[in-house]
């Protein structure tokens, strides 16, 4: 085990067990950290993490002295990197904060200060449930009219509070006189918080939001199948078995937490996203041994109404009678629902006469998909059916020689034919022969989302490549910037993302940024983008022949400025002179221009055709001729400046509406504060900028040499190389 970083003196120690949660990481430490009024450690237990968790640790380590990284031996769970952290913690307090969670701005000096009035063992905080879809939802906790401070006999109710560790901070030495350890597995913190508790002279309920408990949409074990969840009666087990009977109102006390443990062990019971329906009535049988192991001499208070009869069929060991009684209940949802669905049937119907072609094309689509796959047929596709580029193109040329076997085909618009290259076999989007391909593909490969009506087929593969580094944030996220959001049918994108097999990913960056926009269960594949291989291997010779094509003399300077387009400012025009901006760059300067939306410049300014080497290169075919052609580029927020930055040349940030854009759109990083290199603000500031050559400052370079760092290492030439072999196997 390693140990980095050390501080003295704290009054709280946080201990956080960190296992590939990269994507919220720092969210967590931050919220932790942002205080400096309360003297704290932060102790990070990396158990072993492979999605570069690590650096992130070593990074604030490196940084602030109040985090220690401890990096474990091997990977052996949430449990023992707790115990692990507990031997090295030092404050009077402990904290465990689980790594994708984050407290609350100001919770801990409220917690100090509540410490320092009361001097309690424990203090409990109340939390939030923060959903994956934006959804924020009150804990059910009621910590108003409580005793200031009390043990557990005293105010029994505290043992309905969430029984986890991260929303209770504990005495050390209390906590070291339990002797408790966690355990490995799940449902580790129930020992832990009834042992704590009735250990506790003096508890106190801090009566304000003192976590975000993230609820994940894929990865938490709530989330997750399998027979794990056994281990909630190992635990609960624990409690008992440990029970000090000795204690004041011991009797009433095990009675509550008898409730309390067959409450427990019906909510994971009664949880779809929990057990299999092979270990269903293994765990009911389990519960009812332990109903019995454990029953208090006396009985105790059982709930009323439904929640009692489950109570009582638990006693009994009638799973069965459970079982119809669930299904019952569900069948009368779906009747309700089924009511509703009907009323609707009538405009159903009309509206599906009047799609015509297009209803007799999706039932053929569904015919098609009760046909075998074929093994070797691999359908591409890229900005919506608008012809061959990008990751997809790149991929396929690839795959032509590394993988012969597989025959691809691509989908475009009928109006986007005549852009394929010559010999590339295509369907027509909306055909027969499109809905077959769709219907029988085995590998899918867009840099897109195929539409919502695509199936995904068992044995079938999905590739998503993406279309750039994202600076602007996307998916989920965006639910933190409404007055930017296009789409706001978040549920919808992330069932069209649930079809993805594989993402892939430029840099670490971009894998971090699409796991918290999209938290599905794809696998990424961080290799670099297939389309910036040409660029990684461009010759002197490639970039002379390209240059001579666009007509550009030998020992010109070629300035190209690719904005992007606001899709939540569709009439925004930033402004941008082309005269000026190419007679800065030099007298025999060539400005190309290309954009989203050609008029995306002052509506005032000239057409660039009517202007000396100015030229509109908006509909040129390849993006990836104009990198090579341009000596510097300029461009606003688009992902273009990644892929410009493989070339190591000037790149030149002009932002004129960079506050604006940040707070409505929402964006991941600071490019102003972090950028390729130079930053004009102002239209004058770009022309002075090109003008005095400040974009080939030494500055600017150093700047363009640490963005290069962070987001261009893994462009080599071979990102579709290895995505190939990922995919496609032999």
């Amino acid at each position: 085990m390693a140990r980095t970083g050390g501080v003295g003196s704290p009054l709280i120690s946080f201990i956080v067990p960190v296992y590939n949660v990269r994507s919220y990481l720092r969210q967590c430490l931050d919220s932790m950290l942002a205080d400096s009024s309360v003297p704290v450690e932060l102790i990070a237990v990396d158990d072993r993490s492979t999605d570069g968790s690590a650096e992130v640790l070593a990074e604030y380590a490196a940084r602030d002295p109040r985090v220690t990284v401890l990096t474990l031996d091997r990977n052996g769970g949430q449990g023992p990197a707790r115990n692990r952290g507990l031997e090295q913690a030092t404050g009077d307090y402990v904290w465990f904060v689980d790594s994708d969670d984050w407290l609350a701005d100001g919770i801990v000096p409220a917690v100090a200060a509540r410490i320092a009035d009361l001097d309690p063992d424990v203090v409990v905080v109340d939390h939030v449930r923060a959903h994956w879809d934006g959804r924020v939802d009150p804990s059910l906790n009621r910590f108003a009219r409580t005793p200031e401070v009390f043990a557990l006999h005293e105010w029994p109710r505290a043992i309905e509070i969430l029984h986890t560790p991260w929303n209770k901070i504990v005495r050390r030495s209390l906590l070291l006189g339990t002797g408790f350890r966690f355990r490995t597995g799940w449902y580790e913190d129930i020992p832990f918080t009834y042992r704590v508790l009735m250990a506790a002279d003096r508890i106190t309920l801090l009566d304000r939001v003192g976590v975000h408990y993230r609820q994940r949409r894929v990865g938490a074990a709530t989330r997750t199948v399998g027979e794990g969840h056994f281990a909630i009666f190992t635990n609960w087990s624990e409690v008992f078995d440990t029970f000090d009977d000795g204690r004041p109102g011991a009797a009433l006390l095990r009675k509550l937490l008898f409730r309390r443990m067959i409450w427990h062990f019906l909510v994971v019971r009664g949880n779809e996203d929990r057990l299999p329906d092979e270990l269903r009535a293994r765990f009911f049988g389990e519960m009812t041994a332990h109903y019995h192991r454990y029953l208090p001499a006396g009985g105790y208070p059982a709930p009323g109404g439904m929640e009692g009869v489950k109570h009582r069929l638990v006693a009994g060991g009638r799973h069965h009678t459970f079982q119809a009684l669930r299904f019952g209940f569900r069948r009368a949802q779906e009747a309700r629902a089924t009511g509703e669905v009907a009323a609707r049937a009538g405009n159903r119907g009309r509206r599906v006469a009047r799609l015509g072609r297009a209803a007799v094309l999706r039932a053929y689509y569904h015919a098609e998909l009760r046909r075998p796959l074929d093994p070797n047929l691999a359908l591409y596709a890229a900005y919506w059916y608008r012809g061959y580029a990008c990751n997809p193109a790149a991929i396929y040329e690839t795959a032509k020689d590394l993988a012969p076997g597989v025959r691809g085909v691509w989908v475009v618009r009928r109006d986007k034919v005549g852009t394929l290259p010559p010999g590339v076999p295509y369907v027509v989007a909306g055909t027969r022969a499109y809905f077959r391909a769709l219907a029988q593909a085995t590998y899918l490969v867009n840099n897109v989302n195929w539409p919502n009506y695509v199936v995904k087929r068992p044995g079938s593969t999905h590739v998503m490549t993406h279309h750039g580094t994202p600076l602007k944030v996307m998916g989920i996220d965006q639910q933190d910037y409404p007055g930017g959001v296009q789409d706001p049918d978040f549920a919808g994108q992330l069932r069209r993302a649930d079809r993805w097999d594989y993402s892939v990913t430029a840099n670490a960056f971009t894998t971090q940024a699409w796991e918290r926009a999209y938290p599905c269960r794809y696998r990424t594949l961080e290799t670099g983008y297939p389309r910036n291989d040409r660029l990684a291997l461009a010759t002197a010779g490639e970039v002379a022949r390209v240059r001579a094509e666009l007509g550009i003399e030998p020992g010109q300077r070629v300035v190209l400025y690719a904005a992007t387009h606001r899709e939540h400012l569709p009439g925004y025009h930033p402004p941008f002179d082309p005269e000026r901006v190419r007679a800065a760059a030099g007298p025999d300067a060539v400005l190309l221009i290309r954009s989203h939306y050609f008029r995306d410049r002052a509506v005032a300014a000239p057409a660039p055709a009517d202007l000396p080497g100015v030229r509109d290169v908006s509909a040129h075919p390849s993006v990836e001729d104009l990198y090579l052609a341009a000596d510097v580029l300029i461009t606003d927020y688009s992902s273009v400046m990644f892929d410009y930055a493989v070339l190591d040349r000037p790149i030149v940030i002009y932002a004129p509406d960079w506050e604006a854009y940040r707070m409505i759109r929402g964006v991941y990083f600071d490019i102003v504060a972090e950028p390729p290199g130079a930053v004009a603000l102002t239209l004058d500031d770009l022309v002075d900028t090109l003008r005095t050559g400040a974009f080939e400052s030494d500055a600017a370079t150093k700047a363009r040499s640490e963005f290069r760092g962070r987001f261009t290492t893994l462009e080599d030439g071979r990102a579709a190389e290895r995505v190939i072999a990922t995919v496609f196997g032999d």
